[in-house]
């Protein structure tokens, strides 16, 4: 099971914490670009996954941008899943 989120800390020395910068880094690829919808079913898809961290974007890079971060922190940042985990 994975430990609590503590910034800083992993009480845990085994465990690896998961950093996904997919969102952030994946539109910098030359023809690579997600709508918002596309950004937050990825983003779930991260968290089902068990990513402890995910990177949603650049929020000053655009309007669109800035509203795609918000949705996926307004929406998959406070879903809780089955095994307990936000």
């Amino acid at each position: 099971p994975r430990p609590e989120y503590i910034p800083g800390h992993i009480p845990d020395p085994n465990y690896v914490r998961i950093f996904d910068t997919t969102l952030r880094d994946g539109e910098q690829s030359p023809g690579a670009t997600l709508t918002s919808s596309e950004k937050v079913e990825i983003a779930r898809n991260l968290a089902k996954l068990g990513v402890d961290v995910i990177e949603a974007g650049f929020p000053i890079a655009s309007p669109d941008d800035f509203n795609a971060v918000k949705q996926i922190a307004d929406t998959v940042g406070q879903e809780v899943y089955e095994d307990g985990y936000v």
